[in-house]
């Protein structure tokens, strides 16, 4: 099932509880929180208070994507916050198989993502430990970037993985996801797909963007 993760991070913050609701009404799956620490990615978004007030707004699934170095001093942080996916990078986590039973500990779920250029080989031993992956279609730090084709082989590999091993783990897609891509994302093996831009532009509502997203998804390439 194509499974649609709106992205606070475009969303009005003047009206952040109304949208969170409208994405919920107009059939998300779970909602994104982008933690961006102007340090590991070049921009400073949101922190664990964002988390509590959004956890007040909808009973979805909350996902707290953490570009921040040493996610390991935050993850109790943010799972008392109210996250229910915790993901971290494995770009700065020398010692993931410990950040990833961290996570699991506080009783969330477990999520890895990689940057463009990071390989999905990198992973092969923790895969069994890893409740989500996610793939960055765009180089993380600000939303609205164009996607990069050249990550789709990663999709496809990591959807083969985890298919030969018999796993249950989502493979979700972050950036540039729009009525364009989304068919591409879908036939290399994506499940989930991040959308920011893409569901909050103020050109339409919330529900007709994700309503177009969805349309986009059942075409077949």
């Amino acid at each position: 099932m194509v499974g649609l993760v709106p992205s606070i991070l475009s969303a009005d913050f003047t009206r952040l509880g109304e949208q969170v609701r409208e994405a919920e009404a107009a059939g998300a799956q779970r909602i994104q929180i982008d933690v961006m620490d102007g340090h590991f990615v070049p921009n400073i978004t949101m922190g664990p208070m964002v988390v509590e007030a959004v956890r007040r707004c909808t009973t979805l699934p909350l996902e707290a994507h953490l570009m921040i170095s040493n996610p390991q001093e935050y993850i109790e942080t943010f799972a008392k916050a109210g996250a229910d996916v915790i993901i971290v990078h494995q770009e700065v986590c020398p010692h993931l198989h410990r950040v990833l039973k961290q996570i699991k500990a506080t009783g969330k779920q477990a999520g890895v993502a990689l940057n463009p250029s990071t390989p999905v080989i990198l992973l092969q031993d923790m895969f069994h430990f890893i409740d989500l992956l996610l793939i960055m279609t765009i180089n993380p730090g600000f939303g609205g970037q164009e996607f990069i084709p050249e990550t789709l082989p990663k999709i496809t590999q990591a959807r083969q993985i985890i298919n030969h091993r018999g796993l249950h783990c989502d493979i979700e897609v972050d950036g540039g996801v729009n009525a364009q891509t989304i068919p591409q994302m879908l036939h290399a093996g994506a499940n989930l797909f991040v959308a920011g831009s893409a569901v909050y532009n103020n050109k339409e509502t919330v529900q007709e963007a994700m309503d177009k997203l969805r349309l986009a998804a059942s075409v077949k390439l």
